[in-house]
């Protein structure tokens, strides 16, 4: 099973929202956030929040994430 890393804080930081806006924005959970956005790489990702953050942050939800392991 391959990892992936999530780019919440980039997108965070291109924005200038903290990850309390992001979640307030995005109406993903404020504690997924942070183990989102603070993990080097996950096994599993919840799909709903991954379109929820797409919609937030205006970006193509292949745009949120990168393969960090195969």
């Amino acid at each position: 099973m391959g990892l992936v890393r999530l780019r919440i804080k980039e997108f965070a930081a291109e924005k200038g929202w903290t990850l309390k806006e992001v979640s307030e924005r995005s109406g993903v959970g404020y504690s997924a956030l942070k183990v989102y956005a603070r993990s080097p790489g996950l096994a599993t990702v919840d799909v709903t929040a991954l379109h929820k953050l797409a919609r937030t942050f205006d970006v193509l939800i292949e745009d949120l994430y990168e393969i960090v392991k195969d």
